[in-house]
């Protein structure tokens, strides 16, 4: 059977059997940056000449907006651990916060993160921060560089594992599974880890003291199996009732999916960065058009991806798109602040000028 036809019998099964979070979405904004407040709004939405998307060979990845700051970019900066001896004076309300009553959190790498318009601080540093299928529980790279989980108030702190010395670790993510007759049920976080320039995909069960091992990644059974790289691999996202996983490698730029209901087999599914994917198949990425970084839609379960720009025409650069786990809205970062858009297609609408990485909570 061949790869794509795999694909298409395992992304139906895993259909069927998915949990889905439901059209309700409760979408939280954070405003850790003081400075948001001289901030001038900017346009609503993005604007431009229509460009062009890149030909499939010659798409390149992009790690981060071109203009801003960015929490987690180990493409090509790499996040570094830090620590301050006195803590940043609290966050004033953003010039532009449409957020409330929606499902997004937005981190930008300090110890403020606001939901639903108020401030939370965690008391640390939160670096790409990410939520659990359930909502109940973040995960996050601390000021020290550590894995830490929390509540959603960041009390009940536990710390997962420290990262070795010389080691990032950036933008992690849970894989969570239904039990069935094949799986009794996990609970992982699975990361990134740059060790001096190697990217590498980590894995540990989330709970206290837990030792990351490397995550093994494995050729579908065609033929003239191909394995996927080990190495230059970053940005894992997980979803559905199965744990699938889709991660972007820096070397060939291509988006990976590991599907957990295939014994961990996968490949490549196409070109980009950035990847994120809701329980049903959606999928979002990066792609560079004419020199600038646009946000696609594509699904998992196509046989030949049917990819859509969601920035068209636009001289911007977007990145870090998610995808909330109806797979109905994604948010993803601009260099003015965050914006929103229905994956199926429509205006993105800028709704915080925070600068920062959004998660979406269900």
């Amino acid at each position: 059977m061949s790869v794509r036809a795999r694909l298409r019998r395992s992304s139906a099964v895993a259909l069927v059997s998915a949990i889905t979070a439901g059209s309700a979405l409760l979408l939280t904004a954070c405003d850790p940056s003081a400075e948001a407040t001289a901030a001038k709004p900017a346009s609503s939405a993005p604007t431009g000449a229509a460009g062009t998307p890149s030909a499939p060979g010659s798409a390149s990845p992009s790690a981060s907006a071109s203009t801003a700051a960015t929490p987690s970019a180990p493409a090509s900066s790499p996040a570094r651990p830090s620590g301050s001896a006195s803590a940043p004076a609290a966050p004033s309300r953003a010039a532009v916060n449409l957020t409330a009553g929606t499902g997004l959190t937005i981190s930008n790498g300090t110890q403020y993160v606001v939901m639903d318009g108020k401030v939370v601080d965690f008391g640390t540093v939160v670096r790409d921060l990410a939520w659990s299928p359930d909502g109940k529980h973040a995960a996050f790279i601390d000021g020290a560089g550590n894995l830490q989980t929390s509540d959603p108030d960041g009390s009940h702190k536990v710390l997962i594992a420290k990262a070795p010395t010389g080691v990032t670790w950036s933008h992690p993510t849970w894989q969570v599974t239904t039990p069935d007759q094949y799986d009794k049920g996990r609970t992982n976080l699975i990361f990134t880890a740059d060790d001096h320039g190697t990217l590498r995909l980590l894995r540990l069960p989330a709970r206290a003291g837990a030792t990351p091992d490397v995550l093994s990644l494995n050729p579908y059974s065609d033929d003239h199996p191909k394995l996927p790289p080990t190495t230059g691999n970053l940005w894992p996202n997980s979803s559905g009732a199965h744990g699938r996983i889709v991660y972007a490698n820096t070397d060939d730029g291509q988006v990976y999916l590991r599907d957990d209901y295939l014994r961990q087999n996968g490949g490549p599914v196409l070109k980009g960065s950035q990847p994120a994917a809701a329980d049903e198949g959606e999928l979002v990425f990066v792609r560079s058009v004419d020199g600038h970084d646009h946000i696609f839609a594509s699904r998992l379960n196509q046989v030949e991806p049917d990819e859509q720009d969601l920035t068209p025409g636009s001289v911007l650069d977007f990145t870090e798109p998610v995808i909330s786990h109806d797979g109905r809205t994604v948010a993803f970062r601009g260099p003015d602040g965050i914006y929103t858009a229905p994956t199926e297609g429509g205006k993105p609408q800028k709704v915080s000028d925070t600068v920062g990485l959004p998660a979406f909570r269900s």
